[in-house]
């Protein structure tokens, strides 16, 4: 079924390829052509639905092609290029939700981190390979992100290449109006199904850098921003939901193998170094140095009326009453932190220095960390 004729418009302007033809076979025909791959084609199917007729295809990574080319809306959008290949990639993102009718599907793939190093470790012998690597690490994945280098990789790579996670990738679609379906390795590519749920946040300043700022639920229900050094891959912030339903909650009330952390970022937990920024906080008077930890809006959702109640009637605090206590479930860290807050209510000065005495114990002496 996949020998039929082929009948395909193109650009060679946009490199568009667009399939305009009824039959259902010969359009598998053609994308298979493209993609050389029955997995690929397969796990094309199976997120499709029955949208296979209504589908536009493209290979490019300009995104004017989708704004400008057909004055149409979609129900699904494959893009055979890769992520790494886009030189901006929420703008092409954006465009493709714009293309989309609501609901509508999205699919393409990008080499993380993790396949880009397998690549590369098959490739050359043992120990040239670790060399290659930390060079492509460089190359690809710190000079784009270094405002002294940024204008001239883009200029002799055009964006090809770079290196980007998973965790990045995923969270560049939920800010641009996508959530993630399903994913799947195929030849050492991530592929991924995205649906369009609503409009783009057009974030103009996401947290990419090493300093990140982080917005909080503080005192009287205030949104304020917690200074951190960045232990995430960038845009790891839109992912809350998309972890929380995917993956089991850890000891500690953190995510279990949570990818949006990176390697760095795990040592920079082990010794408390990404918190040391939060001094600034205590020093600007949002937090005090004892108290229950600052949430985001989505992990503060998850508590009790009665305890969202009682945490935004104080600040919160630099260490909190989790280091004390050593709470294993998110469960046993609520009924921790109602413990202090109903405690620091009638004594607020001797509770801090008790709890501070039993954190600093815990420390030294029981390795009480940040995951």
């Amino acid at each position: 079924m996949f020998y039929q004729g082929e009948n395909i418009l193109e650009d060679s302007k946009f490199q568009l390829k667009v399939i305009r033809d009824d039959s259902y076979f010969q359009q598998l025909r053609i994308v298979l052509n493209k993609v050389r791959s029955l997995d690929i084609l397969e796990f094309f199917i199976d997120n499709l639905d029955d949208r296979f007729d209504s589908t536009y295809f493209l290979s490019s990574e300009d995104n004017f092609a989708l704004y400008e080319y057909y004055n149409i809306k979609f129900q699904a959008l494959i893009n055979l290029e890769r992520v790494n290949h886009h030189r901006r990639i929420n703008k092409f993102f954006e465009a493709v939700n714009f293309k989309l009718e609501p609901g509508g599907i999205y699919i393409s793939s990008v080499q993380t981190y993790a396949n880009r190093k397998r690549a590369l470790i098959k490739k050359y012998p043992k120990g040239v390979n670790w060399l290659v690597i930390g060079f492509d690490t460089l190359i690809h994945r710190v000079l784009p992100k270094l405002k002294l280098t940024q204008k001239l990789y883009f200029y002799l790579t055009r964006g090809k290449y770079r290196m980007i996670s998973r965790a990045e990738t995923f969270g560049r679609l939920y800010s641009c109006g996508f959530e993630v379906i399903s994913e799947k390795e195929i030849d050492n590519v991530l592929y991924f199904t995205a649906r369009k749920v609503k409009k783009p946040a057009f974030d103009l300043n996401p947290t990419y850098g090493p300093l990140v700022k982080l917005r909080r639920v503080g005192k009287n229900g205030k949104i304020f921003k917690v200074y951190k050094l960045r232990t995430m891959y960038p845009y790891a912030e839109y992912l809350q939901e998309y972890v929380y339903q995917h993956y089991n909650l850890d000891e500690g009330g953190k995510f279990k193998n949570d990818f949006r952390v990176s390697p760095l970022g795990r040592i920079f937990r082990k010794f408390w170094l990404d918190e040391l920024p939060m001094l600034w906080n205590v020093l600007k008077g949002d937090m005090k140095l004892i108290g229950v930890r600052p949430l985001s809006n989505h992990y503060f959702n998850l508590y009790t009326k009665e305890l969202q109640n009682k945490r935004t009637k104080t600040k919160p605090g630099l260490l909190p009453p989790f280091y004390a206590d050593l709470p294993k479930t998110l469960d046993e860290i609520m009924a921790s932190e109602l413990r202090y807050l109903d405690a620091y209510e009638k004594a607020p000065l001797m509770t801090d220095l008790k709890y501070f005495i039993q954190i600093l114990k815990n420390i030294l002496f029981k390795g009480a960390r940040s995951k």
